[in-house]
């Protein structure tokens, strides 16, 4: 039933888009973590994912944020995306569907450029390899 104009590519992404579907590798995990929110105490897991236009992070809410394991190739429907700390995260939860893929449906790892997706207004994205001292460390309330 998906027509492949339906399918968001990661270059596109933008925070604030809603009810995207998009076909991704996992490419690495973060694992899953328990943090609280206004909402109270919520479970995510925390993925790198690509496709051929480039990488994003993306968090899992809820009870599917452990369904994702490296090297699956996922059609993700219904998910969202915002910005945290200036990089662009996707997002699915209870209402988002992973549909398995065939492998040759995204490329493979190694082709999959390292472009990320920027929030509108903000900087690129730092890179840990390129950060010097305790850039974003620090901050806030003591």
């Amino acid at each position: 039933m998906s027509n492949p104009e339906s399918v968001t590519k990661i270059k596109d992404l933008k925070p604030g888009m809603e009810g995207i579907t998009t076909d991704v590798r996992v490419l690495e995990s973060y694992g899953t973590r328990t943090i609280e929110t206004k909402a109270g105490m919520r479970t995510l897991g925390e993925y790198l994912v690509g496709d051929d236009t480039g990488k994003v992070k993306l968090v899992v809410w809820g009870q599917k944020a452990s369904s994702l394991n490296v090297g699956d190739v996922v059609e993700i429907k219904n998910a969202w995306v915002t910005s945290f700390k200036g990089e662009v995260q996707l997002n699915a939860g209870k209402n988002s569907e992973f549909s398995k893929l065939n492998d040759d449906a995204v490329p493979a790892a190694d082709q999959i450029p390292d472009e990320m997706p920027k929030a509108e207004g903000g900087a690129a994205p730092s890179r840990p390899r390129y950060s010097r001292g305790f850039r974003g460390r620090g901050r806030g309330r003591r």
